[in-house]
């Protein structure tokens, strides 16, 4: 599949003759009509799908409903640096860790709508607009990256497996609008940026730039953005002055840049905060004073030996590390370390994206090929194409940030998004190859079924239905039924019909299965103990303590903390998790229909997915 071709030359020619550009053309100027073109044909689409089938203006994930809370929050005069939840958890409520550089343009979008519509269509419209804009940085970037290994057409493909990718997830979707899709836009700009040919400035400043914003917006994107400084610094080492104009531009954007997200979002209260999780002292002081040795060493060492480089580099490398163990030694480590052994096992063990491969081969193994091949079969290309010497310092890139989006998805498959999402620039020139050589040799039928091939082997999403009828093939051998394949629990206690009665309780404190807790603080006044953050760990230990304790004992948690309301869902995956390991618990008394004294029912709940209780004086 990955031999080399004869019309290689060639094909590199084209490459050449493309990359030949006048340096005031922009290398973007190409791809703005294909763009937008590939944009208007997703927004019909998007269209089409989502008015199809709907149900909530609002994506499925918690995330997405408590970003909501966040940005109603701030339209509503919550300060700017209050990221508070005052709803939610015990008593004080929970500080969130979320950057509002996300929450400010879906603010922004809502109030514009509601210059004409209202307040609800105004955050529907906003919610429908926003995750499509944020798929515009992966289509200008893996089109882009696609032109730089495989010349015009290289481009082109580029940008059809961007289509896919945006198409195939759900991240881009209506109503997604965590931050997640904005990440995954600033990981494919860095890739683009670091593989443009000349080693750019311009480029290496704008990569500086969106690194400084993945670090703002989360910590999931923390070693994509060691890897990436890695990168720079390790070609500085081995360049020396040729490197020097792009590594200082790197440098100093990354440092401006994190110095600007800093003051404009961390509270003057929290600059002597160390969090892990988001944002803090640690990670600015880490970045700024990394990125300023680097930038030093650059200025005063670029014309020197190769020796005194790797001395400088070494003595950036070790200031950076001491002072990381200085300050902040345990953000080295897994920030979920110190989470609760009954929040392990009743949460994060069932959250998908938090599974390791091993955990994902055994919950779902027909997923598998979905997350892993594509990535790893795009990373043997790039060790190739480096063996081959095309284009080794693109492909050497290419395979750094693959190996570890790679390497965190055996970890927990949510890196594996990140690894597909790259996997389409080396692939986009492989497929840009094989289309030049079934196209010279038409009535070849070999080349032209490696061509599709390839095209196909390129798309996640192929694997991924290949996994699933590999799944229904399997159960048709096994005498199971052939159509079946495993589904989402539908939970039916989240939508605005089951919260209404909850929505009408005087207002106070609600405790209930923590996937209900964002949807609660975004249907009613009341103040939710529980929902899936980690750093709400008092409200979802007392939740989860209360629902597996015997009655005459839970009801001590509960009063403990307010709680004034219980909120039962007995098709919510915790409630079954909590049941199964504690059988005589309040959960399994409710789904039993065995009411303790302490408790009354709300009228007009006793059948609905939702019962609601009101816990007595």
């Amino acid at each position: 599949m990955f031999k080399s071709s004869p019309l290689a030359g060639q094909s590199g020619l084209t490459t050449s003759a493309f990359l030949q550009r006048p340096e005031s053309t922009s290398p973007l100027a190409p791809l703005h009509r294909p763009v937008l073109l590939a944009f208007a044909l997703l927004t019909v689409l998007t269209v089409g799908m989502h008015f199809s089938s709907y149900i909530d203006y609002v994506g499925s994930d918690n995330d997405d409903v408590m970003r909501l809370v966040e940005v109603r929050d701030l339209r509503g005069g919550q300060g700017w640096f209050d990221l508070m939840q005052y709803r939610l958890g015990l008593e004080g409520g929970t500080l969130m860790h979320w950057s509002r550089l996300i929450d400010l343009p879906i603010a922004n979008l809502i109030m514009l709508f509601s210059l004409v519509m209202s307040p609800v269509m105004a955050e529907a419209s906003a919610l429908f607009v926003w995750p499509l804009l944020t798929a515009l940085p992966v289509f200008y970037a893996l089109s882009l990256g696609g032109g730089v290994l495989g010349g015009p057409s290289g481009r082109l493909i580029g940008l059809v497996l961007a289509f896919l990718f945006v198409l195939g997830i759900n991240r881009f979707q209506p109503g997604s609008i965590d931050h997640h899709n904005v990440q995954l836009g600033l990981i494919a700009t860095i890739a683009a940026c670091l593989i443009l040919p000349g080693r750019s400035p311009r480029a290496h400043a704008l990569a500086g730039v969106a690194a400084a914003l993945a670090i703002a917006i989360g910590a999931e994107t923390t070693p994509h953005i060691v890897v990436v400084a890695a990168i720079v610094a390790l070609q500085w080492l081995w360049l020396g002055e040729d490197m020097k104009a792009a590594a200082s531009a790197f440098a100093l954007a990354m440092a401006a840049a994190l110095t600007a997200v800093f003051f404009l979002t961390v509270p003057p209260a929290q600059y002597s905060l160390v969090a892990c999780d988001a944002l803090s002292t640690g990670f600015y002081a880490l970045g700024v004073v990394g990125a300023g040795a680097f930038f030093v060493a650059v200025s005063a060492m670029s014309g020197r030996s190769f020796a005194i480089r790797l001395s400088g580099l070494g003595g950036v490398g070790a200031a950076t590390l001491g002072l990381a163990l200085m300050i902040a030694p345990q953000c080295l480590g897994n920030p979920l370390a110190t989470l609760d052994p009954l929040l392990v096992s009743m949460w994060l063990d069932n959250v998908t994206e938090a599974q390791s491969v091993v955990s994902q081969l055994r919950i779902a193994p027909w997923t598998a090929s979905g997350f892993y091949v594509v990535p790893f079969l795009a990373m043997v290309l790039c060790v190739r194409r480096i063996v081959q010497g095309r284009n080794a310092h693109a492909h050497g890139v290419l395979l750094a940030l693959l190996a570890v989006s790679w390497a965190i998805s055996l970890v927990q498959v949510r890196g594996a998004v990140f690894a597909n999402m790259l996997s389409a620039i080396p692939f986009a020139a492989l497929v840009a190859e094989m289309r030049l050589r079934s196209n010279a040799d038409p009535k070849n039928l070999r080349k032209g079924l490696v061509f599709a091939g390839t095209a196909f082997a390129a798309v996640p999403v192929v694997w991924a239905l290949s996994g699933a009828l590999l799944l229904m093939g399997l159960n048709k051998v096994s005498g199971e039924e052939a159509g079946s394949l495993p589904e989402k629990e539908e939970n039916f206690c989240t939508n605005a019909e089951a919260m209404a009665p909850l929505a009408a309780e005087p207002v106070g404190v609600v405790s209930g299965p923590s996937n209900l807790g964002a949807h609660i603080l975004r249907y009613t006044p009341h103040r939710a103990i529980a929902a899936p953050y980690h750093r709400n760990q008092g409200g979802m230990l007392t939740e989860l303590h209360a629902a597996m304790a015997r009655p005459v004992d839970a009801v001590k948690f509960l009063r403990g903390a307010g709680v004034t309301l219980v909120a039962f869902c007995d098709s919510d995956g915790q409630v079954s998790s909590v049941v199964a390991a504690a059988p005589d618990g309040l959960y399994a008394q409710l789904r039993n229909g065995e009411v303790p004294d302490w408790l009354e029912a709300v009228p007009g709940t006793e059948t609905s997915a939702l019962q609601l209780f009101r816990v007595k004086p």
